[in-house]
């Protein structure tokens, strides 16, 4: 979170406290989320490596296999990072610093989720398809996910604007 976010009015009659109690419950809830989209992203690339068909794939697809493997248990950890960090301040009054470092952890989190996505897209649509169709797949899974995290940024900047009018 940025320090411009604490002094935005936004009609909340809370403490700091309170603010960064109820800050830290909505970002627990959104990693709820991310956590299970990579366990399950995860736990699918992790069962192809037993499949008869896995001795099958090029290079570049078993390269990719790999390379999905290691980005998804790294999103994984970034995901659980903010879990591990409230546990190793809980009682120290670092609230506040929790849901900071929280929000730039589940931050690379989503971007880990994106790669992770995209990804598995073009390895699934590139053994299916061929390279071609894998590279189609991934470019448009690509361009709706940043086109999903373009358009809260633009609004953000909007309301932003607004609010200093």
């Amino acid at each position: 979170m940025d320090e411009d976010a604490d002094t935005v009015e936004d009609g909340r009659d809370e403490t700091a406290n309170e603010q960064s109690d109820r800050n830290w419950n909505e970002m627990l809830q959104e990693t709820r989320i991310v956590q299970t989209g990579t366990q399950i992203l995860s736990g699918f690339l992790l069962t192809i490596a037993f499949q008869p068909r896995f001795t099958t794939l090029s290079e570049l697809q078993h390269d990719l296999y790999l390379l999905l493997v290691l980005a998804a248990t790294v999103t994984t950890a970034l995901a659980l990072a903010p879990v591990v960090l409230h546990r190793r301040l809980f009682r120290q009054h670092e609230k506040r610093e929790v849901v900071d470092r929280g929000h730039r952890l589940l931050s690379c989190a989503l971007v880990g989720l994106g790669v992770v996505m995209t990804g598995t897209v073009l390895l699934i649509f590139d053994v299916a398809e061929g390279l071609d169709g894998g590279t189609l797949a991934a470019a448009g899974v690509l361009v709706v996910l940043l086109l999903l995290t373009t358009l809260p940024a633009r609004q953000a900047r909007r309301a932003g604007s607004r609010s200093r009018s």
